[in-house]
């Protein structure tokens, strides 16, 4: 209920205080950031880094935040501490202050600035990945962080930021380089986003949405529904085994996480045959209308006990079993459209597989699918026929396609292949969003360009215009003219 002491802006005058403070502390942490040098800035974020993503840490956290938000495997998420070391690694080789980049035949020189105060809204997935992340970025950019953890998790990450801090301050650096809010809730976070200078939004598309209607400058994600083609080149072993690395990745709970497998005919029997050597359990069709029941409601709506589950416990919610040694469960696609949920986005250890008769109508089912949802975030390819990979590059409506890689471990950037690394994937206006990369540390800065002349690079109107040119027309002109 209403009442005086809630501010205009839906928030109580406890939570504006909170706002108000956090505000204050971040500016004068920004003042005295803004003056360290490149140096100071690497140390600094190595030194938030390690207090983070070291193992006796990092697995205290991880315990943390799946006790408290109910939601993932603990085993898989550990992985997730060398995504840490990876968005270090991509920090620690880059400039950003002073100087960042030259381009010396243009006359360009790139100078780096913060960008100010960011709002950071963290996902309950990722309660402890996404903090450490983002402060790694921001200090290289020598900004200033306000965290709203997701209510879910916010212990977790009041927890993880709070290591942080402690070892800003052990370098003498302002501890309020970073702050996490302890009040939170949709207003608090929306407050928030609206007196920023920045905002980096990683959830649900409510929040996504309301990061880009705050007003502020902001990146967002889009939804995720990774689809895969297996073609009749691929090394279905190889296929196989990434298809389980990505679907048990904290139990599917990640947007990068297969849902869709798109199999050629000929290799169909095989590949599914592997998937259960790999630990797949292929669920009968009449387990497959209690998974469906049991996943969505009347109203199509996903249901959040299924999220990012053991397959196991879906399988039970679901009203059947499946053998402990299971590690997801495939159902056969029944149509792709939105009248046909398991086309969708499922987020737990299910997915479902497609059988395709040419690689046209991979492409077909493909487009299909985005449809359906996930435009704009990222599909992938088993296949060594550069035709296939080259034809799905130009067709798919994604960001992002990884070739022969397991996704929810390629796509934010992995040690062996060259995507940023990341926990905010960028999906374009097909997303929603303004980006359509992974978003990293040039997101995190202001740039500023500094132009001296050069030799003049002024090209004819015959280069320009081409066999558009018609010299009789300047020449009228001319005549006219004097």
């Amino acid at each position: 209920m209403a009442t005086s002491t809630e501010s205009r802006k839906g928030i109580t005058e406890e939570q504006q205080q909170e706002l108000d403070e956090a505000f204050a502390r971040a500016r004068k942490a920004l003042a005295v950031i803004e003056t360290y040098d490149q140096a100071r800035v690497d140390r600094l974020c190595q030194a938030v880094a390690w207090a983070v993503a070291n193992k006796r840490t990092f697995t205290r956290l991880v315990d943390m935040g799946i006790e408290e938000s109910g939601l993932g495997d603990p085993d898989s998420r550990m992985g997730k501490r060398m995504k840490i070391r990876g968005v270090l690694r991509d920090a620690l080789r880059q400039k950003s202050v002073g100087i960042i980049e030259e381009i010396p035949e243009k006359g360009i020189v790139k100078y780096g600035k913060p960008a100010g105060i960011i709002a950071c809204i963290v996902p309950t997935t990722n309660p402890d990945l996404t903090p450490a992340g983002n402060a790694i970025y921001a200090i290289k950019a020598r900004d200033a962080v306000i965290y709203s953890p997701h209510p879910r998790s916010k212990k977790t990450s009041f927890e993880t930021v709070r290591l942080m801090r402690e070892a800003l301050e052990r370098e003498g650096a302002p501890a309020d380089i970073l702050q996490c809010l302890t009040k939170v809730n949709i207003p608090m976070s929306q407050a928030l986003m609206a007196r920023a200078d920045l905002i980096i939004a990683t959830g649900g598309q409510p929040m996504v949405r309301a990061a880009y209607s705050s007003g502020t400058p902001a990146y967002g994600v889009g939804a995720g529904n990774s689809t895969m083609i297996i073609d009749e080149t691929a090394n279905v072993e190889e296929a196989a085994r990434n298809t389980r690395l990505s679907k048990t990745s904290d139990f599917g709970s990640g947007c990068s996480a297969d849902g869709n497998l798109l199999i050629e005919a000929s290799i169909f029997d095989r590949m599914l045959a592997q998937l259960q050597k790999e630990g797949g359990y292929l669920a009968s069709e009449q387990e497959k209308a209690l998974l469906r029941k049991a996943m969505w409601d009347d109203e199509r709506h996903r249901t959040s006990n299924t999220v990012a589950i053991a397959p196991q416990e879906l399988a039970k919610i679901a009203g059947f079993a499946i053998p402990a040694d299971r590690k997801f469960i495939m159902v056969h696609g029944d149509g792709i459209g939105k009248e046909h949920p398991f086309s969708g986005e499922k987020l737990t250890t299910l997915l479902a597989v497609y059988r395709y008769s040419g690689f046209d109508q991979a492409l077909s089912m493909m487009r299909g699918i985005y449809e359906v949802g996930g435009k704009g975030h990222s599909c992938g390819i088993y296949s060594f026929d550069r035709n296939h990979i080259d034809a799905l590059a130009l067709a798919a409506p994604v960001s992002r396609i990884m070739v022969r890689q397991p996704q929810s471990k390629a796509n934010a950037g992995a040690f062996n292949n060259g995507m940023p690394m990341t926990s905010s994937l960028g999906c374009g206006t097909w997303g929603g969003n303004v980006v359509s990369e992974n978003v990293h540390l040039k997101h995190y800065l202001n740039t500023t360009w500094v132009s001296v002349p050069i030799k003049e690079d002024k090209p004819s109107d015959e280069e320009l215009f081409g066999s558009f040119y018609d010299p009789a027309c300047e020449a009228e002109v001319e005549m006219i003219t004097t």
